[in-house]
């Protein structure tokens, strides 16, 4: 079982950053895939970025590509995602998902791939 919690989100300007942190219980947290979705309102929550458990593979939706960033310290049991140049429409709600993956070197990008889910933190950007 994983429990896991964002913080990290807010109001920002067009153009400014903001980093995301999603921070795990449980002790096997090394052996999870990590991914970041988002979900804007009357929408479908959407992918966004995700990193295997060493954090040696990492893969983006075109549309964030360039501009954030997702890593992982297994030793914080944490994942982040650095978002720069942000834009009006990366409004949304952010969740991190976990997917147990042992120690194989895979990453997923489908909301049905993953076990585990927090609750969401909401990012803002205004024009």
């Amino acid at each position: 079982q994983v429990q896991l919690v964002e913080s990290g989100g807010g109001l920002v300007q067009a153009g400014g950053s903001l980093r995301l942190s999603c921070a795990a219980s449980g002790r096997s947290f090394s052996t999870y895939a990590m991914g970041w979705f988002r979900q804007a309102p009357g929408k479908e929550r959407e992918f966004v970025a995700a990193i295997s458990w060493s954090g040696r593979s990492t893969y983006y939706a075109d549309s964030v590509k360039g501009r954030f960033t997702i890593s992982r310290d297994n030793a914080k049991n944490t994942v982040y995602l650095q978002m720069n140049s942000l834009k009006p429409e990366d409004t949304a709600v952010y969740y991190c998902a976990a997917k147990f993956t042992y120690f194989s070197e895979t990453y997923y990008y489908t909301v049905g791939a993953y076990d585990y889910w927090g609750q969401g933190t909401q990012v803002t950007v205004s024009s």
